[in-house]
């Protein structure tokens, strides 16, 4: 049995982190917005083991993280102005962008797709991680399946302890939610996941930006998707979650007590703190830290042993799309809003 060793000094490691990349094995490392759990993106076998580790549809794809926007080209092809521009603005960031993928860059990594998501992080770690290893590394989000993603090591160990060699150990994730996802279609920037890089930042750059009908909506599980995070129950603690929202406070406070059992918890703002249930868990009350919060914070309503766990939902607005993508999936689409 494997026991993953935290890492604390990258620099004391980079021998080791580089032969475990080599080896063809897994490394869960930091970034800006989550951990992630990785493999050289240019070998089969290595790929296939995320895979197998995370237990994950081989229809959905994974990104590929690169040390520097240099790199880019070696990978994927900017086809045009639109691309080109995202890059220069976002990148490196909380952002990954659709471009259409080289021969070097296997199906497996594409869920056989003609396109890879390319990513350029910006946390310090990360980047230092990519530039010892030296090649792309694959990375999808550091949980098993449908689990919530890891933001601390803590929530990551139980889950990886006997299948990782490695974690980076770089703190708590600064944002906490997956990077945005665009495709540049006809000329014009369109959200396949939502994240800290908002339609609003974007529409600043270029001008206009589309969101995918897929954001808000179940996505049939037989299909392939050009972005991770779109199909079915998703980012979600084992026990059973009620999404409501509405901007009326009251209106919102009536409908959770409709639903409230005996052990049922509340996760939400400060609005909620006096509902009387069997644990009140304060997510916060901005968008940032509601995002910082929300995987781990998932993650510890599964230790009360509940029977529901009711979510406060937010305006699907700027950052707050993001967070609304994540809980609808996180509620299986058990959702009300008023």
């Amino acid at each position: 049995m494997i026991n993953m060793k935290v890492i604390n000094d990258i620099e004391k490691y980079k021998d080791i982190l580089k032969k475990e990349i080599d080896n063809n094995n897994l490394v869960i490392f930091p970034t800006e917005t989550v951990y992630g759990i990785g493999a050289n993106a240019l070998n089969v076998d290595a790929v296939n083991k995320i895979f197998e580790v995370k237990t994950r549809a081989k229809n959905n794809p994974l990104i590929v993280h690169l040390k520097s926007i240099n790199e880019i080209s070696k990978y994927a092809t900017i086809e045009n102005d639109i691309e080109q521009k995202l890059i220069d603005t976002f990148m490196p960031g909380p952002i990954t962008i659709i471009l259409k993928k080289k021969d070097c860059i296997p199906e497996c990594v594409t869920a056989g797709l003609d396109t890879v998501g390319i990513r350029v992080p910006i946390n310090e770690i990360a980047n230092r991680f990519l530039s010892i290893v030296d090649v792309p590394i694959a990375a999808p989000s550091a949980n098993i399946s449908s689990r919530p993603s890891g933001t601390k090591v803590s929530d990551i160990r139980s889950e990886f302890d006997d299948k990782v060699n490695y974690i980076i150990d770089g703190g708590e994730s600064k944002i906490g939610l997956e990077s945005t996802v665009v495709k540049v279609i006809n000329n014009v920037p369109t959200i396949l996941r939502p994240g800290y890089i908002t339609k609003e930042m974007i529409e600043k750059v270029v001008g206009s930006c589309n969101v995918s009908d897929h954001v808000l909506k179940e996505v049939d599980s037989s299909s392939i998707v050009e972005s991770p995070g779109m199909l079915y129950r998703h980012y979600a603690p084992r026990t059973k979650c009620l999404l409501i929202y509405s901007k009326d406070i009251e209106l919102l406070r009536n409908e959770i007590k409709k639903h409230l059992t005996n052990k049922t918890i509340i996760l939400g703002s400060n609005n909620l703190k006096d509902i009387k249930c069997y644990k009140f868990i304060n997510y916060g009350d901005d968008l940032e830290t509601i995002s910082h919060n929300l995987f781990s914070y998932l993650r510890l309503c599964d230790t009360y042993e509940a029977d529901l766990i009711i979510i406060e939902g937010v305006d699907k607005v700027g950052l707050g799309l993001a967070i609304m993508n994540r809980l609808i999936r996180t509620s299986n689409f058990n959702y009300i809003e008023l």
